[in-house]
């Protein structure tokens, strides 16, 4: 692949490649793995689109017995937070007494996560952690700890690796950021 592509109107370059990330991932799953040995089978939420290839990769890193999920949010229009937060699809089984891991691709602002955890809340789990492939900690503007931190990054716009750029990205072995 290219060290530039083009996807829609903007011009993005290679910003993190794919073996930083796999080390990223192992990293963060070797944490999880210490903390979550001994719970019985917690369950993994992953927040869809985005998080699907970390998803998939990081359970893959997993030693312990354990249940995935997926939800929906909605919460950005182009290159840009909205601030609302939309749920296209979520939990349907009991998470009552649960440990439950939220897998993001991208916590920003913080909007999507503090809808999800109020949501999750209310379903009475045993306890919630937030495991993140990028945290932006200069845009995040909420309370809730985020506990496994993949890598933090500054406040670029970036696609690649299941982030999007109005739907374009996805697919992309390596992190990309917006050059213009």
């Amino acid at each position: 692949m290219s060290d530039t592509i083009k996807l829609h109107d903007r011009t993005f370059r290679v910003m993190i490649p794919a073996e930083r990330i796999d080390e990223a991932v192992s990293a963060v799953a070797a944490r999880i793995n210490a903390d979550y040995a001994d719970k019985e089978t917690p369950l993994f939420v992953g927040v869809l689109n985005g998080s699907f290839m970390f998803m998939s990769d990081l359970i893959k890193k997993i030693e312990f017995q354990n249940e995935l999920s997926f939800v929906k949010l909605a919460s950005y229009a182009g290159t840009e937070s909205t601030g609302q937060v939309k749920s296209l699809l979520g939990l349907n089984g009991s998470i009552e007494g649960r440990h439950v891991i939220v897998v993001e691709d991208i916590v920003d602002t913080g909007e999507s996560i503090e809808h999800m955890i109020r949501d999750l809340e209310a379903r009475r789990p045993a306890s919630i952690a937030v495991c993140t492939l990028f945290f932006k900690p200069a845009s995040y503007r909420k309370q809730h700890p985020i506990r496994y931190r993949a890598m933090e990054i500054g406040n670029e716009f970036i696609v690649g690796y299941g982030l999007d750029y109005d739907q374009l990205g996805r697919s992309l072995k390596d992190i990309y950021v917006v050059t213009e």
